[in-house]
């Protein structure tokens, strides 16, 4: 790997430049004490052995900077065990409802059932806060979690928030190993990531977190949304990141925390990974359970005041435009922070707050980032220019 010859070739320098400062100053003290030539050659003969063999030891080592990352982060990664209640309906539910056919077959609507997942998670305090996906826990009516030393804890949710797929749970504990959370916007694209969690819940095995390496492979990746859940600015990576990983995190060559491990790409029947794995970015997540931390939800509730549609070609070709992404503004609604904000009805969006718009589900996806009373940036297109607006959002 040629970060880990890099480490190798910087490690032989170190001891080089620290051996040639110990045979400098060893030296010196010979001319001091006034010791004769042969002396000294035998001197500096030792030191230029201890020196080879200190090269040697750096050079033949396994350990590197990744093995000391995982060493150092993986007290703070846990295993999650959830009981969540289902409610299911049964198929034949309009059959069977019926007085004559229940009087028979009992009453076969819904019902609830008991259903156990497993995730992973990190704690972040050493008071017990730990994060991790909203799919993993935030319905959970039990949470236990299991730490690398083998204790296990019940859980609480301190708040759980469905569109961002981020959960913050809350275990009781003293002096718990956590981690640090590093900044996602300082990602390099190529830099070598560690994933760790608990695919297919192998962690129950040894209470050892399962670790996988690998690179940055992009960077702001505006995904599609899963079940009312709303991923943008995603890191994506070619660690591989399987069943039982969500909720664990990716971390940095430093032992940083990047991202949050959350959705694979899988083909055809595959359920594994197939080097297509996806991460929140470390600074969303900061946000989110900063606002859960507080209020335990996330308030959404602010008005625009327009309605849009999905550019085709057809509207693309119309107004000239070199490309059919965006979205068309169809209605403004009056006294609304879109008529203040001086959106005009035939206005292409194309950006906001830095968000590249697509289509109406992009749209749709990037307001779930804001909140009421924030001020955002509109880049739109009118009459073959482009123009940005001021939008200040208000409470509905």
């Amino acid at each position: 790997m040629i970060r880990n010859k890099n480490l190798i070739t910087i490690g032989i320098i170190i001891a080089v430049l620290t051996a040639a400062v110990y045979i400098s100053s060893e030296l010196n003290l010979i001319n001091v004490s006034g010791v004769n030539d042969n002396n000294k050659n035998v001197v500096f003969a030792q030191l230029q052995d201890q020196k080879d063999k200190n090269i040697d030891e750096i050079t033949n080592s396994r350990r590197n900077i990744l093995t000391e990352t995982v060493k150092n982060v993986s007290p703070s990664i846990v295993g999650i065990n959830v009981i969540e209640i289902r409610e299911y309906k049964d198929p034949f539910f309009s059959f069977f409802d019926d007085p004559f056919f229940q009087r028979f077959f009992g009453n076969r609507g819904t019902y609830n059932q008991e259903v156990k997942g497993l995730g992973s998670g990190y704690i972040i305090s050493s008071d017990g806060y730990i994060v991790t996906n909203d799919h993993v826990a935030g319905n959970a009516t039990k949470i236990t979690v299991t730490l690398t030393d083998g204790r296990q804890f019940d859980a609480k949710i301190i708040g759980s928030d469905n569109a961002s797929d981020i959960c913050l749970l809350k275990i009781n504990g003293d002096d718990l190993p956590f981690v640090t959370l590093g900044n996602s916007d300082d990602i390099i694209i190529g830099e070598w990531v560690i994933a760790l969690g608990n695919p297919f819940g192998l962690f129950e095995l040894n209470d050892k977190p399962t670790v996988t390496v690998g690179v940055v492979s992009a960077t702001g990746m505006n995904l599609d949304a899963i079940n009312n859940r709303y991923y943008l600015n995603m890191i994506q990576t070619d660690a591989s990141i399987n069943g039982g990983n969500s909720g664990g995190p990716l971390v940095n060559s430093l032992g940083e925390v990047i991202g949050m491990n959350t959705l694979i790409f899988t083909s055809g029947n595959n359920s594994g990974s197939i080097g297509l794995g996806f991460a929140i970015p470390v600074n969303k997540v900061k946000r989110i359970i900063a606002e859960l931390k507080e209020k335990g939800s996330i308030d959404r509730n602010f008005e625009i005041g327009m309605r849009i549609q999905t550019i085709d070609e057809g509207i693309a070709k119309y107004y000239h435009l070199n490309s059919a992404k965006g979205v068309i503004v169809t209605k403004i609604y009056p006294n609304t922070p879109a008529e203040r904000g001086g959106i005009e009805v035939g206005d292409i969006i194309v950006d906001v707050e830095g968000f590249k718009i697509n289509n109406e589900n992009t749209m749709f996806s990037v307001f779930h980032e804001f909140r009421a009373g924030q001020t955002i940036t509109v880049k739109i297109i009118r009459e073959e220019k482009e123009l940005t607006k001021q939008m200040k959002l208000v409470k509905g």
